[in-house]
């Protein structure tokens, strides 16, 4: 595609700490629900104004002031979801605002692109939600022959006692925010450039630029010397291969071993079980899953987080063809167990086994979560914007669903049924691709299967993973989703 193809990562706003306003840029008054405002307009906002503007202060309220400057809407100012609302409210309007500037025939105006938000005051988890929020307010994905206008910068003022201290936070927003913008990124690429090799090595060309964080790449004739039989089951329908990429972050002193798994299909037909035709062309986001490991280890890396932390994302595309795996094929995984399979389209637990069982046998992990947009069935049980949990271990996913709250990601834990597990056995292999029942409950028993007892989590993201219209800090189309989740999740584990 050439130059026509946005850079992976696409360019992000820029939030920074300062002493003080940028002169030569507007400020944002902020407007709290019980009517206070913050910001250094020459005379407070006019209560007449705000009246008729129909401002009440909730979160994602904007209005354009007279003066240049801007009203902001930020609910209670303690809340973080509304927070990163408001965050992602104020850029979304600066990047408008940019876009008619550069549109326009007249003299542009020199300040879009660029504010000054009072940020005396808030805490420190305020401050990194609202920094998160105008981060990924201002991610765009857009395969176009004109690129927009750069996203700009946003001041966040502190007193200068807490400068040092606000540059940490808003690293730590930098790190989170671009964890999901990177997902978003690499789950919207369109497949005939998202190839499985494209993919990995995408990846790790990335991993590159984080000091401690390494990245190996194994490609189709590894998989076939070492026995992936489900990725290459999957993949030997297309012309292109199948690939694993493993990204490690090992620093000095780590005793707990976290492994992360995410599916990692770059395009899905259904193979010979063939999906309709209308919403296919959305299935380049079934990578979904993958994506947000991805973004999830550069963050973890960038964070410095003192636990190890190994990302595993199993590579294929799911294509019709002569050579395509079929229904009624017995499958042998890494881990030398085998599969009946049943339904060419229910693939995507296919290449999770390989990678699980790998984990188990060569990672010596202390857990294991594993993330996918896997079944339509949770997209019926919990909509879209819930994911489905399914852990072995109470404490991780008490974890889970602990962090899915902090960063609004959030998670609906859904159980491991025992009548739903007897169906698992298949009569001609080890396992049945499709246990009979609840198929979201049966997927997540099928990867259970791999796990040698570990405690594992499963999120299942078929609902979130992707959406038509924005909403808060989330994009329409591919979302991120769980990038978030799994960096805070490392981040608390890493803390105790």
């Amino acid at each position: 595609m050439g130059d026509v193809f946005p850079r992976v990562p696409t360019p992000l706003l820029k939030v920074t700490a300062a002493t003080g306003p940028d002169p030569g840029a507007p400020r944002v008054v902020t407007l709290d629900e019980q009517g206070n405002q913050r910001g250094w307009p020459a005379e407070p906002v006019a209560s007449e104004l705000i009246t008729l503007l129909g401002a009440t202060g909730k979160p994602g309220e904007l209005h354009r002031l007279p003066d240049g400057s801007w009203l902001l809407g930020i609910g209670d100012g303690a809340d973080e979801g509304g927070l990163r609302h408001a965050g992602a409210t104020l850029s979304a309007g600066m990047g408008a605002r940019a876009d008619r500037t550069e549109a326009s025939s007249a003299e542009g105006v020199s300040d879009a692109g660029r504010a000054s938000l009072d940020a005396s005051g808030m805490s420190e988890a305020a401050r990194v939600a609202l920094a998160v929020g105008l981060i990924l307010g201002s991610h765009r994905f857009k395969v176009t022959r004109k690129q927009p206008p750069p996203p700009g910068e946003v001041l966040l003022v502190v007193p200068a006692g807490e400068l040092a201290a606000a540059g940490e936070q808003l690293a730590r927003a930098s790190a989170l925010a671009g964890a999901t913008a990177l997902a978003r990124d690499l789950a919207s690429a369109p497949s005939d450039v998202k190839s499985p090799t494209w993919l990995v090595e995408t990846a790790a060309a990335l991993a590159e630029d984080v000091p401690g964080l390494a990245a190996s790449v194994r490609p189709h004739e590894w998989l076939v010397a070492n026995g992936f039989g489900g990725m290459l089951a999957v993949g030997g329908g297309s012309s292109r291969p199948p690939a694993l990429l493993r990204l490690t972050w090992t620093p000095p002193g780590a005793t707990k071993h976290l492994v992360l798994v995410g599916k990692g299909i770059t395009f899905d037909t259904g193979g010979i079980s063939i999906k309709p035709a209308d919403g296919m062309h959305l299935m380049r986001t079934d990578m979904a899953g993958g994506a947000a490991v991805i973004g999830a280890m550069l963050a973890i890396a960038r964070l410095e987080l003192p636990i190890k932390v190994t990302g595993l994302v199993p590579a294929a595309e799911n294509h019709v063809s002569g050579s395509a795996y079929r229904p009624g094929d017995v499958v042998r995984h890494y881990d030398g167990q085998t599969t009946e399979v049943t339904n060419t389209d229910a693939e995507g637990r296919m290449v999770l086994a390989d990678a699980i069982g790998y984990a188990v046998r060569e990672l010596e992990p202390d857990l294991i979560v594993d993330v996918a947009t896997l079944t339509g069935a949770m997209k019926v049980s919990l909509g879209l914007r819930t994911g489905g949990l399914f852990a072995t271990d109470d404490p991780l996913a008490e974890a889970l669903l602990a962090a899915g709250e902090r960063t609004g990601e959030q998670l609906w834990r859904m159980p491991l049924l025992d009548h739903v597990a007897e169906e698992v056995p298949s009569d001609i292999a080890d396992l049945r691709q499709i246990p009979k029942g609840p198929s979201g409950i049966g997927a997540a028993l099928f990867l259970r299967a791999f796990t040698a007892g570990l405690p594992w989590a499963h999120l299942d993201i078929a609902g979130p993973a992707r959406c038509e219209k924005p909403y808060r800090e989330v994009a329409a189309g591919a979302t991120g989703f769980a990038a978030r989740t799994l960096t805070v999740l490392a981040e608390a584990m890493s803390a105790g």
